[in-house]
């Protein structure tokens, strides 16, 4: 097959990477808060129009993650309605009702410590107290207006007693997305962006990287639990998991690309912009073995690169 032949490349190849592929991550900050960071973040007044221009640029969806200025040994703010996360579901909606919004449900950027549970009087970890957190948390969101939440701490039972509490409040449509998480240094620009460094240094509950059995395991607890897709991070270390999942569990895959991989394979430019070519590559692999769709910093900038399909 003469495939060296350009004509006949352009027939036969398909519309690779569009910009309805990519999901946009959105940092919250409080409109005060003008500290310097290593990731983008924005403020909620700056959020409707953002989401617009997302919206024309062909994204369909944000994965909004956002924390409490106020926070405690009991992450008391977690799952306010008045909270820094609620306004900015709202704020989004109210921009681009259209829009699918996913949030990331934990109690990490809530409490004093970092960590993505909350202590007992021992100082050691409580689950069903977390569990119970993110259940309240979760109905929060749904309320503010968000469409699917996403359990990220992945505490056995986390998805289960969202799901319950969801349909106890009547959210039987809004679908969950937990967190299937790899430890990685990949997730520093994010934590310190954040304030999400866990007082410990450890995620309790994060897979091992060479323990991809592991990985599968929790998936399908995960899917047994109620989960409507999956969210596998960071995506580029997830690359097999993924092929093995799409075989094992029936639901959607989302590889979420997180600060790690958005800060080292886009290389500053001479005119202090960014090049998006190796990520756009990377996203090419991810849609190729099979992701539904990919979350990332860089969706923005990589949906104005693309050619229209």
């Amino acid at each position: 097959m003469p495939a060296h032949r350009l004509a006949v490349r352009e027939f036969l190849k398909d519309p690779g990477l569009t910009p309805g592929d990519l999901a946009m991550v959105l940092l919250m900050r409080e409109e005060d808060d003008t500290k310097s960071r290593s990731m983008p973040t924005m403020t909620v007044k700056e959020l409707p129009e953002a989401v617009k221009a997302l919206e024309s640029a062909g994204i369909t969806s944000v994965k909004i993650f956002a924390g409490s200025k106020l926070r405690d040994a009991r992450a008391s703010q977690h799952a306010s309605p008045t909270g820094l996360m609620a306004r900015s579901i709202a704020a989004a909606k109210k921009g681009a009702p259209k829009v699918l919004v996913m949030t990331e449900t934990c109690v990490c950027q809530h409490n004093d410590t970092g960590e993505c549970w909350l202590a007992g009087s021992d100082g050691r970890m409580d689950v069903e107290e977390t569990i119970e957190a993110l259940g309240f948390q979760a109905v929060m969101q749904a309320e503010a207006g968000a469409d699917i939440v996403g359990p990220a701490a992945m505490i056995p039972g986390s998805v289960r007693r969202v799901r319950q509490e969801l349909d106890r409040a009547g959210h039987h449509n809004v679908g969950i997305m937990p967190h299937l998480i790899f430890a990685s240094s990949l997730y520093e620009g994010f934590r310190t962006s954040m304030g999400a460094t866990p007082r410990s240094g450890v995620r309790a509950f994060q897979i091992a990287p060479n323990q991809p059995e592991q990985a599968v395991h929790v998936a399908r607890q995960m899917v047994d639990e109620g989960a409507d897709m999956i969210l596998t991070e960071p995506a580029l270390h997830t690359v097999d998991t993924l092929v093995h999942l799409k075989d094992k569990i029936p639901v959607p895959l989302v590889p979420f690309s997180v600060s790690g991989e958005y800060l080292r394979l886009t290389d500053l430019r001479d005119d202090g912009e960014r090049d998006f070519k190796p990520l756009v590559e990377a996203y090419t692999v991810l849609k190729r073995v099979g992701a539904t769709r990919i979350i990332t910093y860089a969706a923005l900038d990589i949906a104005r690169g693309l050619k229209p399909s």
